[in-house]
């Protein structure tokens, strides 16, 4: 039998209506804000299933958009985040689209920055609040947003798992879920870390300098109330 938890029962603390096109949405874009580094000129969301189909009428717009202005599920400005993004200068497109077999609440996300850089996340609000990322700058990968989770693309050569992992263990940061994704042998990969605590500026520094690494990407997790 599962689990269930406190979570499950109550849901997340949300400004309304559905916690699955509001709360979820409103993470994808925290998230998909975190990817890019928060210094956005553009964003177009490609909406699929569920999403397309009811995105205004249950704020799954406005939710989205709160996420990539920072907010929280819970942040009353939630309601108002499609202005407060125009008075930014960020511009917001919502697009329907096929994204083939995935979850009927998903959304792909793609980031203009300021300086012209490009960006794109793809992930799905599966109920309650609860999220799943599957896609990070063209990688395949999976994470829930629950833990700090670390994503790091480096070349697939020997030695660079175990300096990241190292750096962990001087820290005394445990690893709650780990995996390792590439394309190719030799080529390009990805590492994502599920982490048991979060990691400071410095210490992610450090990992950029890391030989073979060529982005890393942490994300904290949102905490419902703050």
């Amino acid at each position: 039998m599962k689990s269930v938890g406190v979570f499950d029962i109550l849901g997340p603390i949300m400004v309304g209506p559905s916690s699955s096109h509001t709360a979820g949405a409103a993470r994808l874009g925290k998230i998909a804000r975190a990817v890019a580094g928060g210094d956005i000129k553009k964003v177009i969301f490609l909406l699929h299933g569920s999403f397309a189909k009811t995105y205004k009428g249950h704020g799954t717009d406005r939710a989205l958009v709160a996420g990539i202005l920072g907010m929280e599920p819970s942040d009353l400005r939630l309601r108002n985040a499609l202005d407060i993004a125009e008075k930014e200068g960020i511009k917001i497109i919502f697009q329907e689209a096929d994204l083939g077999d995935v979850h009927p609440n998903t959304v792909k996300v793609l980031i203009e920055g300021r300086e012209g850089e490009e960006y794109e996340m793809v992930g799905s609000s599966i109920g309650g609040g609860s999220i799943n990322v599957t896609e990070v700058n063209g990688s395949n990968v999976e994470f829930t947003g629950a833990y700090p989770t670390l994503v790091i693309s480096h070349m697939d050569v020997p030695g660079v798992v175990s300096q990241v992992t190292a750096l962990l263990f001087e820290l005394d940061i445990n690893i709650a879920f780990m995996k390792v994704i590439r394309s190719q042998k030799g080529k390009e990969a990805t590492m994502v870390f599920e982490l048991d605590g979060e990691m400071t500026e410095e210490a992610v520094e450090q990992i950029k300098s890391f030989g073979y690494i060529k982005k890393v990407i942490m994300i904290n997790p949102i905490k419902d109330g703050e």
